[in-house]
């Protein structure tokens, strides 16, 4: 199944399904931290991932195994939802659907996320430095930035914002420089 045809076919709809009841109750940003919260989940552990994808698991255990990582701290609409993803056969899509999720809360709230990538740790001024940076480009009202560290950079930033990239790293200024010196040859 090609990317595209997952994202239209299986994850819209079930992101789609859960902003809705999102916004039908006034819980737009509550589901958006318990998603957020639920990728973190996945993140740490691809053990759980591995585990709600495997079909010889049973879906009651799986249900089981959601719960008790989640109860405390969900609200109880998404354990729901996780539930019927579990009971259609869907669960393995969970990453998905919950960044589709964070995608459709982005547009709402008129935010463009950026990911950027630096050599070291961005400092809060340094954060916001990019996110203004961000603001000019793509004239949002709101940025989320998504940082990622890359020691190879050597210093500085690369920032993409959707297709965009802006190269403000050393590596790529060396290599700027690089292609100049070659055509002056």
């Amino acid at each position: 199944m090609s990317s595209n045809l997952v994202t239209s076919e299986v994850l819209e709809p079930y992101a789609q399904a859960l902003m809705s009841v999102a916004q039908s109750n006034d819980l737009v940003d509550r589901f958006g931290e318990d998603v957020s919260f639920i990728l973190s989940l996945l993140d740490e552990s691809s053990e759980l991932e591995d585990f709600l994808a495997n079909p010889l698991v049973n879906a009651d255990a799986k249900k089981n195994v959601l719960a008790q990582l989640t109860s405390e701290t969900i609200h109880p609409f998404v354990l729901n939802f996780l539930r019927v993803l579990v009971d259609r056969r869907r669960i393995l899509f969970l990453r998905g659907v919950c960044k589709q999720y964070q995608s459709l809360l982005r547009q709402l709230r008129q935010t463009v996320l950026a990911d950027v990538t630096s050599a070291v740790e961005l400092n809060d001024e340094q954060k916001e430095a990019v996110r203004q940076k961000v603001v000019a480009m793509t004239g949002a009202q709101q940025v989320e930035l998504d940082t990622r560290i890359d020691p190879e950079l050597i210093g500085g930033v690369i920032i993409k914002v959707g297709s965009q990239v802006v190269d403000a790293s050393l590596r790529g200024q060396l290599r700027r420089i690089g292609i100049r010196l070659n055509s002056a040859a």
